[in-house]
């Protein structure tokens, strides 16, 4: 059975993708983007492309999206638009196992905590600023097919 929603066909368990959107691309507005980038680059191993001067394009394991209410104004002025707010969470299958490795290349972790999605802590950046980190315990979109 096939269902069409706005910009998406269902078909079963899988998403097929209108052909327009081919891919995402999030920002990170940093107090020291160049350490954050060396973290980024050699800490946590993302590839990249490198535009000139520095300026890094991570590749991204895959993602998936998720619309949470917000309480007041969550935006970011961007291209002379106020664009929606982000949060990003990595996602990863052992939490303990990660945050050893992360520890053993001395990456400060808050404390795990559990929520009713999952295990979760976050990663101090080098900036000061932290990103989330955590292991699902809900079923996640990862794996459904893009096209």
């Amino acid at each position: 059975m096939v269902t069409r929603t706005r910009g998406s066909f269902r078909r079963d368990r899988a998403i097929i993708l209108t052909p327009m959107i081919t891919g995402a691309h999030f920002l990170f507005y940093s107090q020291d983007p160049d350490a954050d980038r060396a973290f980024i680059r050699e800490v946590l191993e993302f590839p990249s492309v490198d535009l000139g001067h520095g300026w890094l394009i991570f590749a991204l394991p895959p993602a998936e999206l998720a619309v949470h209410p917000s309480e007041g104004a969550f935006v970011q002025d961007h291209a002379e638009h106020p664009l929606l707010g982000a949060v990003l969470y990595l996602m990863c299958d052992d939490l303990p196992a990660l945050l050893e490795s992360l520890a053993a290349k001395n990456v400060q972790c808050s404390e795990v905590t559990e929520a009713p999605w999952g295990i979760k802590t976050t990663i101090r950046l080098p900036s000061g600023g932290e990103i989330g980190l955590y292991q699902p315990s809900h079923p996640t979109a990862i794996g459904l097919s893009a096209r």
